[in-house]
């Protein structure tokens, strides 16, 4: 979705000029706009512009994360997303309601969001990692960051350990569906549960059978 509000261009353009990385691409950011006016369709009082503009600069401190894995890309970005759009006359207060929504978006993070469009982003960006979209996802990332699909262990036997597809799918995406926030949120959650188990299943399964196959002929 391609914003076309007076103010919303240059906005974009910033984010288009953030994004670096397939998982995190422009589609992705586009996708969480998306499902978040869906849920604030089934809210009240939403602060659109907020919600929009939110959304739309959740993940411009992706790049500096990769290029260092200590920094939070949540709190980088909130940062960044302050600074430029307090450079661009939005007042200081608004910049920062954008801030606080960005940098509470992380799925693992003691910082949780606490505004309503802080919870409408934070529930739109957990849907892009449920169901298949979110195994995808999860696909290319550990491409990008050269991980595996599964470890073996020191007897040759598949394991689900760190770091690897099978263990992200264990530790972070079998576990979210009931993180939600709100409850349009949940329910488009809990529609692709039942996807990304299949296929998770069916992945570790032809592993394990490839990997019984002992004689050579």
């Amino acid at each position: 979705m391609h914003m076309t509000r007076t103010n919303y261009p240059g906005i974009e353009a910033y984010m288009l000029s953030c994004m670096s990385d397939s998982a995190h691409d422009q589609e992705h950011v586009y996708r969480v706009l998306n499902y978040a006016l869906d849920i604030a369709r089934h809210e009240s009082g939403v602060n659109l512009e907020l919600l929009v503009i939110s959304c739309l600069l959740h993940d411009i401190g992706r790049a500096e994360q990769f290029a260092d894995p200590g920094i939070d890309h949540a709190i980088c970005g909130g940062d960044k997303a302050y600074e430029w759009l307090a450079s661009n006359s939005y007042a200081t207060e608004f910049a920062d309601q954008v801030r606080r929504c960005i940098v509470t978006h992380r799925f693992r993070s003691s910082n949780p969001p606490q505004s309503l469009e802080a919870k409408i982003l934070f529930d739109a960006d957990k849907l892009e990692a449920c169901g298949v979209i979110g195994i995808a996802r999860t696909l290319q990332y550990k491409t990008h960051v050269v991980e595996p699909l599964y470890t073996l262990s020191e007897i040759g036997e598949i394991t689900e350990d760190y770091p690897s597809f099978l263990y992200e799918y264990n530790f972070k995406l079998a576990n979210m569906y009931d993180k939600f926030y709100t409850k349009r949120g949940t329910e488009l959650a809990q529609k692709r549960k039942a996807a990304a188990r299949h296929f998770y299943e069916a992945l570790r399964d032809e592993v394990i059978e490839c990997y019984s196959i002992k004689e050579i002929p």
